[in-house]
Formats: C-alpha cells, sequence, structure tokens
C-alpha cells in the first residue's frame, strides 16, 4: 500500500508501515511541511498515496468524498503520545494487509477502525 503520512505523526510510524512492506513516506520527507490540506490532498492524489494524518478536517466527507482518493486514514485517539500513536499503529498493519482503503475513510480509534465508503 502506498501511504503518506503527515507531518503530525512520529516518523518512526512510517518506518513501521515499511518495515511490514508498504510504500510509506512522509510529509516531511518531502519537504512540504506547513502546507495546507488542500495541497496535502492534492499531492497524494497525483502519488497515488492514501492519506494517514491526526487532523480531523480529512475525516470530513463533505471537503474529502473519500471516493475520490486512494485513500484516507485519520488517527482519533485518547492519547497522542509517540509511543500510543506508534502502539496502534502496530495493531493496525493487520487491516492494512486485508482490508480495501482506496476510496474510503478509516476513522482510527484506540480500539477499533471505523470505515466509511
Amino acid at each position: 500500500m502506498r501511504l503518506k503520512l503527515d507531518e503530525n505523526l512520529p516518523s518512526e510510524l512510517a518506518r513501521l508501515f515499511i518495515a511490514a512492506g508498504h510504500d510509506a513516506v512522509t510529509i516531511l520527507d518531502q519537504e512540504i511541511g506547513g502546507a495546507t490540506d488542500a495541497i496535502v490532498a492534492s499531492v497524494c492524489l497525483s502519488e497515488g498515496r492514501a492519506i494517514v494524518t491526526m487532523d480531523t478536517h480529512f475525516a470530513d466527507i463533505r471537503g474529502y468524498p473519500p471516493h475520490l482518493y486512494p485513500g484516507i486514514v485519520v488517527f482519533r485517539l485518547d492519547s497522542q503520545s509517540r509511543d500510543h500513536v506508534l502502539a496502534v499503529g502496530a495493531r493496525l498493519l493487520p487491516t492494512l494487509s486485508k482490508e480495501v482503503l482506496q476510496g474510503r475513510l478509516w476513522i482510527v480509534e484506540d480500539s477499533r477502525v471505523r470505515v466509511r465508503r
């Protein structure tokens, strides 16, 4: 799976995804940190990458209709500590490998993943 991680996530999460066989890059790797959501979404579309973020604006299906994107993954966690985000990211790996992300919005919570088509 091709993923782009927003700057609000730890870079170690990209390495975790890469170790699991995914093609993951970060916004900071590509030197577009601080870009608007619209620019991030546009870059993801042009590269065919799903956006992975904690930015809840991407969960607004009116602004970012899931069917138009390679996938949108929004982390909504009780704790945004590095360790907690990495632990939840590790638990997400089996879902990334078996579920369809293309054209869908995944809301990743502490104990579940909600999917919107």
